[in-house]
């Protein structure tokens, strides 16, 4: 998905939204409803080609099924080093005319530096897409298993040196997951991005079900298809795909992850054969691996599959901000030296100048085109350290207490109550560009907050963290957000982290859970309906962050009904009722957050509307 998700996320809503006051809608003649609005890809651009010589073709699989492939080599004779990226887009067109105006899934940008750096790069489209035939699984067991064969094949062609490597972000990312899990013996090293391992974290994390994002995918995956893909086809003069674009097209309709969501609803065994994480364990080449904190397209809870990584061969950048964070130029200049010291060989001092954890800290973008500012993130500050394990982490606790007060003793006090279902305090965003807006009128109503004093030291807040409530809602199911930011001395209320959970999927995977990352069974004869006017205990997931609380801020939680931002537009549970926080003796309601040591940022705050998907508001709770 690289730029797709986040960059065209809003076209592709606005596709679907409501036509404004006064509009007229253009009608279909066949069958009299609104007529669909083609979606548009933004226009970028032109580059001119970059590569000496191009092939385009289909690789057999073992089981029969065709896969587009196009590869673009570099200048000079001989064979190449190749790098790999499978996705369900138009991987397998790369280097026909829209790839040239930048209307692709890939990043031209590094092709282009790939290329340069003597690498032939090679795009092949999954089964089911684009001009590939078979049946679209999405990150079932068949993406790793025809992944690895893809890997074979282009070590085995005239222009390859046998040397095989692999990029790209989020489909493209969990395509490198389930590949090198299969260990093909001419795989290198990868190079995976925004990885979704379990299909869940996108359309249900926490058991909340998102299937605002399926719509908006599915768009985007077909206009692909369709006008890309296709219309490479058409240039090349290859019936075949076209033919095959016009099936796939038509199987989407019974075979989507709309489709998915709602045969599976709940994680049956189906459900568990989409999850990556399962084996990742097998992956014993290198792998340098980026994600960001405030992904709102897939979240970052499907990073947990590095914890079972060999810690020696595992480089983890991590960043503040949104989906496309693969296209900064300062991460993919990484990539290729990466790449360079793992699949070329090359003693470049890789691993002697490149910690195993880099955290951006305070990203900001620069630049005036959509391309600059794309390509531009960087860093405010660094945290460079070795591999940082759980055990690494300090836990810091701070209870809910009486006076909406977070402190780290519990104040007993009488249970603080919100509106469900209610709009809340993170306010719709879909553009996916801030988490803040004008607040609804019933903000007070529908939601709670626990603030902190001012700290008393700085603190570097790392990882996941877990809301452990107790919590007492009356009409059987509710669907929780906990929202964690930091408020400033200048009285500015900084976004930092969520996370979300159904109530009646609150049964812990104890064997695994830990004090900072509470794993739900999510097993449909495990749920657990809630009594009404009973307690329930209930550990909410905190997505992982890296956040650095200065001196005199306060730590402040918000608890209200999941909010409609990016790609996360929930269907809530949606029965009026009261929701009950409870913080007594025997009722505690506590968050964990885990502590990073020895780290030591800039004094000064990053200004005000700079930082990646981490906005400013004036705090709310301050009065008038």
């Amino acid at each position: 998905m690289k730029r797709v998700i986040t960059a065209a996320l809003a076209l592709a809503a606005a596709m679907v939204a409501p036509l404004t006051h006064g509009q007229e809608p253009q009608l279909d003649p066949d069958t009299g409803l609104p007529a669909s609005r083609p979606f548009a890809f933004p226009d970028l651009g032109r580059v001119s080609p970059f590569w000496s010589a191009r092939h385009t073709g289909y690789i057999t699989t073992s089981d029969g099924t065709r896969l587009r492939y196009s590869v673009l080599l570099p200048k000079g004779s001989g064979r190449f080093p190749v790098i790999l990226t499978l996705n369900g887009y138009d991987a397998g067109s790369i280097g026909g005319a829209p790839y040239l105006r930048h209307k692709t899934s890939m990043s031209v940008e590094l092709d282009k530096r790939l290329v340069e750096a003597g690498y032939a790069v090679m795009g092949v489209n999954a089964a089911g897409t684009g001009c590939s035939n078979g049946r679209l699984e999405y990150i079932r067991p068949q993406l790793g298993l025809h992944g690895a064969q893809a890997v074979e094949f282009a070590a085995a062609q005239p222009w390859s040196d046998g040397r095989v490597g692999m990029v790209g972000s989020s489909y493209s990312g969990s395509s490198q997951v389930a590949t090198a899990q299969n260990r093909p013996p001419h795989l290198r090293a990868i190079v995976p991005g925004m990885v979704l391992t379990d299909y869940r974290d996108a359309v249900a994390p926490g058991g909340v079900p998102a299937p605002g994002f399926l719509t908006p995918f599915r768009i985007l995956f077909r206009a692909f298809w369709s006008e890309l893909v296709a219309g490479v086809a058409k240039e090349e003069g290859d019936a075949d795909c076209l033919k095959q674009v016009e099936q796939n097209l038509e199987a989407e309709e019974t075979n989507s992850g709309m489709h998915l969501s709602v045969a599976h609803p709940l994680r049956d065994e189906y459900m568990k054969t989409l999850d990556l994480a399962r084996h990742a364990d097998r992956i014993d080449v290198p792998v340098l691996s980026l994600e960001a904190f405030q992904d709102q397209a897939i979240t970052p809870r499907s990073s947990h599959y590095q914890s079972k990584l060999n810690p020696e061969k595992l480089w983890l950048f991590q960043t503040n901000g949104p989906h496309d964070m693969y296209l900064a130029k300062a991460f993919q200049e990484t990539a290729i030296r990466f790449l360079d010291r793992f699949v070329k060989g090359q003693d470049n001092g890789f691993e002697r100048d490149t910690p195993c954890t880099t955290v951006w800290m305070e990203a900001s973008r620069t630049g005036d085109s959509v391309l600059e500012r794309r390509s531009s993130p960087k860093p405010r500050w660094l945290v460079r350290k070795g591999p940082i394990r759980p055990a690494d982490l300090s836990v810091k606790e701070f209870h809910l207490g009486a006076g909406n007060v977070l402190a780290e003793t519990l104040t007993p006090g009488a249970a603080d109550a919100f509106d469900y279902p209610g709009t809340g305090v993170v306010v719709n965003d879909v553009a996916g560009t801030t988490f803040w807006g004008p607040l609804p009128g019933d903000w007070k109503k529908a939601s709670v907050a626990y603030t902190s004093p001012a700290l008393e030291q700085d603190m570097m807040v790392y990882g996941p963290g877990s809301a452990d409530l107790w919590i007492m809602a009356n009409a059987g199911d509710a669907d929780i957000q906990v929202t964690v930011t930091e408020l400033r001395p200048d009285g500015q209320e900084t976004y930092v982290q969520r996370g979300w959970l159904r109530l009646s999927n609150r049964a812990l995977d104890t064997a695994r859970s830990t004090p900072l990352l509470p794993i739900h069974l999510e097993d449909p004869g495990q749920l657990m309906p809630l009594l009404p006017g009973r307690p329930v205990f209930a550990r909410v997931e905190i997505n992982k962050m890296g956040h650095y609380f200065r001196k005199g801020s306060r730590l402040r939680i918000w608890i209200d009904t999941p909010a409609q931002t990016g790609g996360l537009v929930f269907d809530t549970f949606t029965q009026q009722q009261r929701v009950y926080v409870l913080h007594n003796a025997r009722y505690d309601s506590v968050v964990r957050l885990g502590i990073l040591a020895d780290v030591e940022g800039p004094p000064t705050y990053p200004e005000c509307g700079q930082t990646l998907l981490q906005p400013c508001r004036r705090d709310p709770l301050a009065g008038p």
